[in-house]
């Protein structure tokens, strides 16, 4: 692959061959939470360490983020890493179904993440290298939202929910698994090297001054807090919404398979509509306004008692905050750094919200669970959310087309 630019069907192709193999990533990673309900009981779990389990995960994804990321600018080698990644994230599934006691369990979800972690900043740099810059937007919403959303948030509680009841938890596990293997091999034959993989002196000219000039641009900073926040959002939810709905709502299983499944129809959309508006309008008024929004869905949780398909509803609008996340861990990062430190930029931006939002929120989660309730997580989503949307305020507008809008005001004026 040379520098010339890819033509418009290799950058389709790209785009939707990562946005599924991420698809994957998801499906796997939230079977724990939708299982949990299963799980819970059958190993013992208190709810603090339902919440180190899910924040187990996160840990180790935020390191392999931030390493991954920089291994990748360094050297390079974008298509071999991200083989490698998703091959190991799918031999890791299947030791998920074989744990028998927390600590087991813990140490699988541990080793996920490892697996897992580095495989979106790989996959976003390819994309900002790789597809034009006026589609950019869009394409990282696509390769990391809409994937995700359908496999991962919608697939993922009504399949895997169902299978564990027929089967077991411990099927479903193996069942999460299995495609991780087919995405390797497509990977292999379909992703063509970077077109501006760094020449040996590049990779040689790659310091920790220039990480530090990364970490020191605002866009950077601001995008890595609220990734915190939303991550945070996104974690607790996952992690307490299934056994608020079935221990404290009352829902059965199956109903609130459905509930979690409407925040993939919710995902689905949000990842491509999101982005593709911002391409046109700016990302920081989303940004702002997306996150404000959200704080919706843990109100109606609580508070709601209508009809289930009107509570889906409100799952649903609450949950069009996940729109953003392509553009705070992708979308804005790449914007406003070198191209060549795009993908340590991502792994800053991902990893951070992993290594606190991910790590810490779920235990604290858990921990005010088991001491007052399971509906303080949903307050804490609550505050979270509306962090998420005063942090962006901060935000300097990155999006080219926008951009040129308002030089081109400011010569005419």
């Amino acid at each position: 692959m040379t520098g010339t630019p890819n033509k418009i069907g290799y950058q389709i192709a790209l785009t939707a061959l990562l946005s599924l193999n991420f698809g994957f990533v998801l499906f796997d990673r939230n079977a724990s939470n939708f299982l949990m309900p299963f799980i819970q009981p059958d190993l013992g779990l208190s709810n603090t360490q339902v919440g180190l389990i899910s924040g187990a995960l996160s840990l180790t994804w935020s390191f392999a983020a931030f390493g991954i990321g920089a291994v990748s600018d360094r050297t390079g080698s974008r298509k071999g890493l991200l083989i490698l990644s998703t091959l190991a994230f799918s031999i890791c599934s299947f030791g998920s179904g074989l744990v028998a006691s927390f600590a087991m369990l813990l140490g699988a979800r541990l080793i996920m993440g490892v697996a897992e972690g580095g495989i979106m900043p790989i996959s976003q740099s390819l994309i900002a290298t790789e597809v034009d810059a006026r589609h950019r937007g869009l394409a990282m919403g696509v390769a990391q939202g809409l994937g995700s959303s359908l496999l991962g948030s919608f697939v993922a509680p009504v399949m895997l929910v169902a299978f564990a009841t027929a089967f077991g938890w411990r099927h479903a596990f193996f069942l999460a698994g299995v495609p991780g293997l087919a995405m390797a091999l497509l990977i292999a034959w379909i992703v063509r090297p970077s077109s501006t993989e760094p020449t040996k002196r590049e990779k040689r000219s790659f310091s920790f001054a220039q990480l530090r000039g990364v970490l020191g641009e605002r866009n950077v900073l601001l995008c890595s807090i609220q990734s915190v926040l939303l991550v945070s959002y996104l974690v607790v939810c996952w992690a307490f919404m299934p056994l608020y709905l079935t221990q404290v709502r009352g829902y059965d299983a199956t109903t609130m398979g459905w509930l979690m499944g409407s925040l993939g129809i919710s995902a689905t959309v949000a990842s491509t509509a999101i982005p593709a508006l911002s391409d046109r309008i700016g990302r920081r008024g989303l940004m702002i306004l997306m996150p404000l929004i959200a704080i919706v869905l843990p109100l109606g949780a609580l508070y709601f008692s209508g009809a289930v398909w009107a509570l889906a509803a409100i799952f649903v609008v609450g949950w069009l905050v996940t729109g953003v996340f392509p553009l705070f861990m992708a979308t804005v990062p790449s914007e406003s750094v070198d191209a060549r430190h795009i993908a340590s930029a991502l792994g800053i931006c991902m990893g951070t919200g992993e290594l606190i939002g991910g790590v810490l929120s779920p235990f604290v989660a858990g921990y005010a669970a088991d001491r007052v309730g399971l509906q303080a997580p949903l307050w804490i989503m609550f505050a979270l959310a509306l962090g998420g949307g005063l942090v962006a305020l901060g935000l300097r507008e990155t999006a080219p087309r926008v951009r040129s809008m308002r030089l081109i005001e400011g010569v005419a004026r």
